[in-house]
């Protein structure tokens, strides 16, 4: 924590959450807004429904690689310049896909976005640690989630309303604008957070040694799965959206927000649920509460689609609860993640967030398409991600038992 965090930032700690959650959503707007335009790309350019799908995973494998760079540059040269950078640069790659003449060059300039998105992102975790002790970091990160929760809500809302009055090429003139709108506000208001006495020399035998301390301890791999991984369990759907939505639910591309403003009020509730949790209840049970909804309501969607017809009427609320469950437990996860190595906070976020990114673009390129044309197999995927989460923290748990174990309670 940095010594000098109350100098810092003297505005109330939600101001700064709100900062930091608009960073967040960046990457929320940049999937979730040209979602309802797939279609319309997809006849403007003459591309196949595999060449759209190659156009988020562009973007997801873009970010996952860069991610394991965005942090540990932050923790030698401060959070405020990478952060700068990294929405200059987004900007200009949203520009690049809104004059794109060809899939192939609306999937470069996907990725790289994918390569500048990371950068607000990753290291606004390493901010808040930076700022705030463990509990009120932990309330602080749930306020983030929460704030966070209405971008993917509203992204597909304006990404339709761009398409229908102003064709596909408008949904990335906006995410320009919101690229340049991010990058002025964080130029008068981001603070640097990270202490001169905290920076690490930028050298590449300094980076790899820290590469190799977090890469092979244990304990970081687990959390950074039991994190990741169950995310997809509720993402997946996202990815699947034009098929699970449409398709085999027969909503048009202006009722995707139905879905997607479920889901993130299941996000925001579970968020808020854990900041209530700060300083009361040991980090390690929160967790086990979050999982614990997670396979209960994942069991139960499948059973359903086993059993009845996929509707609008019911296959979206399992979804959200299962929504619900991820954020109580994620904000817990994240910090035990960032306090292993103090002294590298930067660098365990960009690993932490490479390894879940990793996971998204594995599922977006390779699961998805092979499980979008049945509802049954969506719902087996979620469950699989879910339980692969689950062994990582249960294995972590009875390895680690102290991990997690301290209540810290918040200052006021």
């Amino acid at each position: 924590m940095n010594p000098d965090a109350k100098e810092l930032w003297r505005a109330p700690r939600w101001a700064l959450a709100v900062l930091l959650a608009l960073l967040g959503m960046l990457g929320s707007f940049s999937i979730d807004t040209y979602m309802p335009a797939f279609s319309g790309i997809a006849e403007s350019l003459g591309a196949t429904p595999v060449q759209m799908q190659q156009t988020l995973s562009a973007y997801l494998f873009g970010f996952a690689f860069m991610s394991l760079f965005h942090g540990a540059i932050s923790d030698s040269l401060g959070r405020r310049p990478v952060v700068l950078w990294g929405l200059a640069a987004f900007t200009l790659a949203s520009a690049g896909c809104a004059l794109s003449q060809s899939i192939g060059q609306l999937i470069f300039f996907r990725a790289v976005q994918g390569l500048t998105t990371g950068a607000g992102i990753v290291v606004s975790r390493a901010v808040v640690r930076d700022m705030f002790a463990p509990a009120q970091a932990q309330q602080v990160m749930s306020q983030i989630t929460i704030y966070f929760g209405a971008a993917p809500a509203i992204a597909p809302i304006i990404g339709g309303a761009l398409l229908v009055s102003m064709g596909w090429h408008s949904v990335f003139w906006f995410l320009t604008g919101v690229g340049v709108t991010l990058w002025l506000a964080n130029y008068k208001l981001l603070p640097e957070t990270l202490h001169l006495s905290q920076r690490q020399p930028l050298k590449v035998s300094n980076l790899l040694q820290g590469y190799w301390q977090l890469g092979l301890d244990p304990r970081f791999l687990l959390l950074a799965l039991a994190s990741g991984v169950p995310f997809n369990g509720m993402f997946l759907y996202v990815l699947a959206a034009p098929a699970f939505l449409g398709a085999h639910l027969g909503l048009a591309p202006t009722q995707f927000f139905w879905f997607f403003l479920l889901t993130i009020s299941g996000i925001m509730g579970g968020a808020w649920v854990s900041g209530r949790m700060a300083g009361k209840l040991a980090p390690k049970q929160q967790i086990k509460y979050g999982f614990s909804i997670m396979l209960v309501i994942a069991i139960v969607n499948l059973a359903a689609n086993l059993l009845f017809k996929a509707s609008a009427v019911w296959s979206l609320f399992p979804i959200a609860i299962f929504a619900f469950g991820w954020a109580m437990m994620v904000p817990v996860i994240t910090l035990l993640v960032l306090d292993l190595y103090p002294q590298r906070r930067g660098m365990a976020s960009s690993l932490q967030a490479f390894v879940g990114s990793s996971a998204n673009g594995l599922v977006a390129g390779i699961v998805v398409p092979l499980v979008m044309q049945s509802t049954v197999s969506l719902a087996v995927a979620s469950l699989a991600m879910m339980c692969s989460g689950l062994v990582a923290w249960v294995y972590l748990h009875h390895r680690w038992p102290e991990i997690g174990r301290r209540v810290d309670h918040p200052a006021h």
